[in-house]
């Protein structure tokens, strides 16, 4: 070796050792949780498997314990794992992680309206005003279990079509659970083949799979370099604006027919409220908060519970087992001739053990919405500074030994006592938990249970293709996880 190659990995490792010694200094002084040394500009990037996103989080827990840190670019980022941990932050300490944090894939299209991804009053006017309309047009309506019921008979005349022809249930099942989240927004139903209907539906999807592409985990992590860098990332403002110019179009119908003392949908009542509210100078009720509202209602509806229908379909080919279990208990509670009711849920307890199974096996949102917290925060021992963005991994809290027998195995049994009866368990937090619980659940729940039950009291399912274990696992990629590509037949019973 010469002596310039000699003097540059001189350079190089005096360098590694100062930024290791600084670092650490860094994290002893500030009393952050412990974590990976980063590198100058892009953090622990390289600590990180892009298309593995959750996975590679859940390993530096065996690593580095249930609270780590990892930067992404500058910004240090607090991961918090394993059910006891994240019950302690979400819920024990619900006040101080209830900030949203960043999200900057969206962020630079939502800045800071909306539900979803505002924080502060803006955050709690438009949080309480969506709870209260989605109960008064949905959750807990007659109304709408008649409108899920027609959805759902509408999906099984569709499917009776194919006549046991294989298929692919993606498209059918996102239209159907599309329609009766449309009807409580927009108070009137679209036809599947309508071509509004059609492309409302495709931006959403656009946007999620943006999101969780590899290029958008890049932006998420280091966003400070990745604004300047051209990819498939700087779309999804362009998606956005056109989903936003959709809704402003649904907006003005409602203004030019709206009659305040019968409102028709969520819209309308967001309408009339901005009208009684014209005089406050503190109100949120906007035109842009309506907007983004409407957008983070969608983005929240608009794909889970069709995407975890279709785990649940994949994993009933799965195991004909627990699809005839399934079976027996719909033909003993509610026979052939009548459809399910949200009230005969209370009865079957194997057919809740297995919708929470799957949502806890399928982990549709592994890496949870990121938290922020409101002040600087003791925490296990450790110091997390006021803005920092949290992480509470609800992949790790749905794998956790301690809370579930088998928990990379699918086993319904996790939610059943000794005596076949429904048990709950609260490390179940597929719609997260604390202050930022999904607003959507109730209406979830009630279309997971009568769209599952009104098609297994119609069908039988059944692969050509026999699918593994390893088939039916959830990927764990990252922001969001689809089932693998699969076919099925649905036999008339």
């Amino acid at each position: 070796m010469d002596i310039t190659g000699f003097g540059t990995l001189l350079l190089l490792l005096i360098t590694s050792i100062f930024i290791y010694m600084t670092w650490n200094q860094m994290y002893k002084k500030r009393n952050l949780p412990p974590g990976p040394t980063p590198l100058p500009l892009i953090g622990n990037l390289l600590q990180l498997k892009l298309g593995e996103m959750a996975g590679s989080l859940m390993k530096m827990q065996d690593q580095y314990g249930p609270v780590y840190t990892l930067y992404f670019g500058l910004r240090p980022v607090v991961f918090i794992c394993g059910y006891q941990a994240v019950k302690e932050a979400l819920v024990d300490h619900a006040e101080e992680f209830g900030v949203r944090g960043r999200v900057p894939t969206i962020d630079k299209f939502t800045q800071g309206y909306g539900i979803a991804f505002s924080n502060d009053e803006c955050w709690k006017q438009m949080r309480k005003f969506a709870l209260k309309t989605l109960r008064d047009f949905g959750l807990g309506k007659k109304s709408t279990e008649v409108k899920i019921q027609e959805e759902a008979q509408n999906l099984v005349k569709e499917i009776s079509k194919l006549n046991g022809s294989p298929v692919n249930p993606s498209t059918m099942f996102v239209d159907a659970v599309a329609k009766v989240f449309l009807s409580i927004i927009f108070g009137n139903s679209l036809d599947y083949k309508d071509e509004r209907f059609l492309k409302l539906n495709s931006l959403v999807e656009e946007t999620f799979s943006l999101m969780s592409s590899t290029w958008g985990q890049l932006e998420d992590t280091i966003p400070g370099l990745m604004k300047y860098i051209p990819g498939p990332h700087q779309k999804i403002y362009n998606v956005s604006e056109e989903l936003i110019s959709y809704l402003q179009d649904r907006v003005s119908l409602n203004q030019k027919s709206l009659d305040p003392d019968v409102p028709r949908d969520f819209i309308d009542c967001f309408l009339i409220k901005m009208e009684q509210e014209k005089t406050n100078p503190n109100s949120q009720f906007t035109m842009r908060n309506l907007l983004l509202s409407v957008h983070s209602l969608f983005l929240g509806a608009g794909d889970t519970v069709a995407t975890t229908l279709r785990h649940t379909m994949l994993i009933l080919v799965t195991y004909p087992d627990v699809q005839a279990k399934l079976h027996k208990e719909i033909d003993q509670v509610i026979g052939r001739n009548r459809l399910p009711l949200l009230s005969d849920r209370s009865q079957m307890p194997y057919t809740e053990a297995v919708i929470n199974e799957v949502q806890r096996f399928a982990d549709i949102a592994p890496l949870n919405a990121t938290h922020s917290v409101m002040k600087d925060t003791e925490f296990q021992g450790y110091t997390i500074p006021k803005g920092t963005d949290v992480y509470a991994l609800l992949c790790t809290v749905h794998r956790d030994p301690s809370q579930f027998s088998t928990p990379y195995k699918f086993n319904p049994s996790h939610f059943l006592d000794e005596n076949g009866g429904f048990k709950k368990n609260d490390a179940m937090m597929a719609f997260s938990a604390g202050k930022r619980r999904c607003p959507g659940e109730g209406l979830a729940i009630l279309e997971l249970f009568l769209f599952l039950t009104i098609i297994l009291q119609n069908f039988t399912l059944t692969s050509e293709k026999k699918f593994t274990d390893d088939d039916i696992a959830p990927k764990l990629t990252g922001f969001f996880n689809h089932p693998r590509y699969f076919e099925l037949s649905f036999i008339p019973r």
